[in-house]
C-alpha cells in the first residue's frame, strides 16, 4: 500500500425515482412523495460516500463488496455499505480527513435536513461536523433528475494516514 500521507476519492451514484412516502439521505429519512429504487435501501449519499472511500485506496467499487444479484445485501441498510467502506480504510491505516457531498434533486428542497444529515454524517465518520460538507442542487429541470425521475450524488473525500 502507498505510504501517501493523504489519498482522494470520488463517485457518483444515482437511482430512479417512483412513487412512495420518502427518501433516505445520509441516513435521515427525508419525507417526500419518492422512494428510491434500489437494490438496498437506495440512500445516494451513502453509496457515493462509500464509493469514494472506496476509491480513496484503490479498494474497487461498491459491488466488488455488495454485488446487486447477491440476495443477502436486498433491502440492506446502508448505513452498513458506509461501516464496511470505514473499517476498510481503517485496515490500511487511514481515516477521514474530510469530505464534500453534492446531491443533485428537484423536490423536495434539501435545506431544513441539510444540518441534521451533516451531524449524522460526522458521527458515522468519527469526525468533527466541520469536516462534513453537504450541499444540494438541481438540475434546473433537465434530464431524468430534473423531471424528478431520478436523484444523483456526487461524493469527495480527502483520507488521511492516522
Amino acid at each position: 500500500m502507498s505510504s501517501s500521507l493523504f489519498r482522494i476519492g470520488s463517485a457518483y451514484d444515482v437511482h430512479r425515482l417512483s412513487e412512495g412516502d420518502g427518501i433516505l439521505l445520509g441516513g435521515i429519512k427525508i419525507p417526500c412523495a419518492y422512494k428510491t429504487e434500489a437494490h438496498s435501501d437506495g440512500d445516494v449519499v451513502y453509496h457515493a460516500l462509500a464509493e469514494a472511500l472506496l476509491g480513496s485506496l484503490a479498494l474497487g467499487d461498491l459491488g466488488t463488496y455488495f454485488p446487486p444479484e447477491d440476495s443477502k445485501t436486498e433491502g440492506m441498510d446502508s448505513s452498513l455499505i458506509l461501516k464496511k467502506a470505514l473499517s476498510l480504510i481503517s485496515e490500511k491505516g487511514y481515516q477521514v480527513s474530510n469530505v464534500d457531498i453534492s446531491v443533485i434533486l428537484e423536490k423536495p428542497k434539501l435545506r431544513p435536513f441539510i444540518e441534521k444529515i451533516r451531524a449524522n454524517l460526522a458521527q458515522e465518520l468519527k469526525t468533527e461536523i466541520s469536516n462534513v460538507s453537504l450541499k444540494a442542487g438541481t438540475n434546473e429541470g433537465l434530464d431524468a433528475i430534473g423531471e424528478q425521475k431520478a436523484i444523483g450524488c456526487f461524493a469527495s473525500v480527502l483520507v488521511m494516514k492516522k
